[in-house]
């Protein structure tokens, strides 16, 4: 931010950050599932954290980036109310229960996965020196 740009950075983590906390949210709600408030509390607060990282990130972000990110959350705005309207309207509590639970371990799953494609990618890279 001091500099002004988001110079290297990519803002696609905190994008599919953010599909992570609304998908878990969505899990943890009343209409999903029963007491998992609390899944659904820290996970929408990783919702407004998200939010406030992709305004920041797009507010610096040089005009390209802007256009890429401000699709990115499009969307991700309507696969969320896509995953909401579906479950919703096609399945009945306990069906619903176990197809956002599936998402919400996949979408978990491959977040905490996604450092180690990061790092296969580095190693095959010429950058990387043995000593």
């Amino acid at each position: 931010m001091r500099n002004g740009s988001t110079e290297q950075f990519s803002g696609l983590p905190y994008i599919y950050a953010l599909l992570n906390c609304l998908i878990s949210s969505w899990y943890g709600s009343p209409f999903v599932s029963t007491d998992n408030l609390l899944v659904m509390t820290v996970n929408s607060v990783g919702v407004v954290f998200q939010l406030v990282y992709i305004t920041l990130f797009i507010v610096y972000a040089e005009r390209m980036q802007k256009m890429k990110m401000l699709g990115l959350l499009a969307t991700v705005l309507c696969l969320m109310g896509s995953i909401v309207f579906l479950s919703v309207r096609c399945f009945n509590s306990n069906v619903r229960r176990m197809f956002v639970g599936f998402l919400s371990c996949a979408s978990l799953i491959s977040m905490f996965a996604s450092p180690l494609f990061i790092m296969v990618k580095f190693n095959q890279s010429s950058l990387v020196i043995f000593t």
